[in-house]
């Protein structure tokens, strides 16, 4: 048995080896935004860090817990001199980290007070692979959203760099939450996106839509009232909030009709049941024929 063992234990032991080395280098906390409903941004510099679109990283707080380890999305883009986290209020660990990075207190906070960081990563995942599509759909569920603020920045960089490099030429972006307050920086980093791209006549390249799922009868009159309004009583944008779920077997009949013949790569990041919806959505409206329209599908679960 010591033989089939051994090799494996070995492996093991590098890879933990490995991953405590770079959990020791020195992490930087440059900046921390307080954004709304007790969500705050950590934006840190790591000698040798070099990340993709839609990674995620450990990280550890001394002060808080010596050997907690919490994994978290990175929202930040390759293109930019630092990379970042979005961090929700939520928990004992992460009450302890707002307080320990001093968002607590009115004043300002001094950088030598911040306290020290480990970041261990990064790690890959399935949204790495969005610029091998000219078309795609990515969808977020919830705090599953979070991947796609890297994709969506990186997209916005290279877009504005040269766009005539750029393979992806369309993106088709849904977003499924109960409440959207608590990601109000992402609805802020869609109205940026929003501006720029009809800034320069391409205001096709990103549709989105965001879906309220968790609304009751007194935000549905609120709708009612304001849907004339020139832009979203909820978000800010100017694609109006739908309320309810998405009807996926229209969405993909629709997206293959604007796109035959073409390969569109079909991202998630949200739960176990909606994978399985898109995953039986993406092979019953791809054609038999290789000349046709396929969806290809990719998912990371919560």
């Amino acid at each position: 048995t010591w033989k089939w063992v051994v090799g494996p234990m070995f492996l093991y032991l590098c890879e933990r080896l490995v991953r405590f080395w770079r959990s020791q280098q020195k992490v930087v906390i440059t900046k921390v935004v307080i954004h709304p409903f007790k969500t705050i941004e950590l934006q840190m510099m790591k000698k040798g860090f070099k990340m993709e679109v839609g990674q995620y990283i450990f990280v550890k707080c001394p002060a808080v817990s010596q050997l907690e380890w919490h994994p978290f999305t990175l929202t930040s883009a390759p293109e930019e001199d630092y990379f970042s986290i979005h961090v929700r209020i939520v928990g004992d660990w992460t009450e302890g980290l707002f307080n320990a990075c001093g968002c607590d207190k009115q004043e300002f906070q001094e950088a030598w007070k911040l306290p020290k960081i480990a970041v261990d990563g990064p790690f890959g995942t399935a949204s790495e692979d969005v610029f091998r599509y000219e078309t795609v759909m990515l969808v977020g569920a919830g705090i599953g959203v979070t991947p796609f603020a890297s994709v969506l920045k990186s997209v916005w960089y290279k877009y504005c760099h040269d766009a005539t490099n750029l393979t992806l030429k369309k993106i088709y972006f849904y977003w499924l939450c109960r409440d959207t307050h608590a990601f109000e920086w992402f609805a802020d980093l869609l109205q940026s996106l929003e501006a720029q791209m009809q800034e320069r006549n391409n205001a096709d390249f990103l549709s989105y839509n965001i879906y309220l799922t968790g609304w009751d009868e007194t935000q549905a009159t609120h709708f009612v009232v304001h849907h004339e309004e020139e832009k979203d009583v909820i978000t800010g944008l100017k694609q109006k909030t739908l309320y309810g779920r998405p009807n996926w077997e229209n969405e993909f009949k629709t997206i293959a009709e604007r796109h035959p013949g073409s390969r569109i790569g079909v991202f998630l990041c949200g739960p176990e049941g909606l994978a399985d919806t898109l995953n039986k959505q993406s092979i019953s409206n791809s054609e038999a024929d290789p000349r046709g329209v396929h969806f290809i599908f990719n998912k990371e679960n919560f």
